[in-house]
């Protein structure tokens, strides 16, 4: 089995245990893809009909305001999960862009697929079911700390949280991300 794949089970297996049918079935339904730096996973317009696991590489998942502002929703790295989320759920064109930072490797994984696994496979809804409360529960933390705490704490608690996240983004990117001009992140 290849190396990616292992990756994959581990993640999964550290929510929901699966037996080796099980993993052979919920297998052939992911698919690998390998990105080049500035290519896009998901772009605004476009119809969105995957989801994608990080196996390697690093994204930005962010939409451009009238204004031509970027807005920076996450960063993902390995091991999270990406997508326009409500453009996936509810099979409409994509709002928001995901854009590689850097060379990456990821799984992609169609509605459909992920719906005939759940299906198949109760673990699964489970890992998914699971997957879905962590991220709304990261959301509403990133929310309330963009509504609530100043901009110093929130740098603070990406140095406690993410601290490798710092070195493999640009400044500028990080700023957006934080809510604060370039200069005010370099007096932070």
């Amino acid at each position: 089995m290849e190396q990616e794949h292992l990756q994959l089970r581990k993640h999964i297996e550290e929510i929901s245990k699966l037996t080796e049918e099980e993993w052979e079935f919920i297998a052939s339904h992911f698919h690998l893809r390998r990105l080049k730096k500035h290519h896009f996973l998901v772009q605004e317009g476009q119809k969105v009909d995957h989801e994608f696991w990080i196996v390697k590489g690093l994204v930005k998942s962010y939409a451009i305001d009238s204004k031509g502002k970027e807005h920076i929703m996450q960063f993902g790295m390995e091991n999270y999960w990406v997508s326009d989320y409500p453009a996936f759920q509810f099979k409409r064109e994509a709002t928001m862009n995901v854009d590689c930072l850097e060379d990456s490797v990821f799984f992609s994984l169609s509605f459909n697929d992920r719906e005939t696994i759940c299906h198949q496979v109760p673990a699964m809804a489970n890992f998914f079911r699971t997957k879905s409360n962590l991220g709304y529960i990261n959301l509403q933390q990133r929310i309330m700390s963009l509504l609530t705490q100043t901009a110093e704490e929130r740098y603070e608690e990406i140095l406690q949280k993410m601290p490798h996240l710092i070195q493999r983004v640009p400044k500028r990117l990080l700023a957006s991300f934080l809510g604060v001009s370039r200069e005010t992140l370099s007096r932070l």
